[in-house]
C-alpha cells in the first residue's frame, strides 16, 4: 500500500485576507479536517512563488482511503463550513498524489 497525499489548492483573490485566513486554517479549518478526515498528518504551506497561494496536505496510509475523502460527508462539511466563511474570496482545487518514492537524507 501506497501513502496519499490530498492536497488542497487555495488561492485568495485579495491578499489582504491573508493573516484573517492563515488564523482561521491554523486554529478551525486544518485541526477539524485532520480529525474528521482521519488522515495521519496535516500540514500547510504558503507559496513564496505567490503570496496569494495557499497549501493544505493531508497524508493517509494508503491511495484508497485517500480517494474515500473526496466522497465523504466529511469533505463535504468542510466545503460547506470554507465557503461558509470564505465564499467566493477564495478558490480552491483538490489533488490526489500517490507517493511514488520518498528518501531521508541519511538514505
Amino acid at each position: 500500500m501506497a501513502t496519499a497525499v490530498l492536497i488542497v489548492r487555495a488561492r485568495l483573490n485579495n491578499l489582504s485576507d491573508r493573516q484573517k485566513f492563515d488564523n482561521w486554517y491554523r486554529t478551525e479549518h486544518l485541526p477539524v479536517a485532520v480529525r474528521e478526515f482521519k488522515a495521519q498528518r496535516g500540514w500547510r504551506c504558503w507559496s513564496r512563488t505567490n503570496p496569494l497561494v495557499h497549501i493544505a496536505l493531508y497524508e493517509f496510509p494508503s491511495v484508497e482511503e485517500a480517494e474515500d475523502i473526496l466522497d465523504s460527508a466529511a469533505l463535504a462539511a468542510q466545503i460547506a463550513e470554507f465557503d461558509r466563511v470564505w465564499g467566493t474570496e477564495v478558490t480552491r482545487t483538490r489533488e490526489i498524489v500517490e507517493v511514488a518514492e520518498e528518501l531521508s537524507a541519511r538514505s
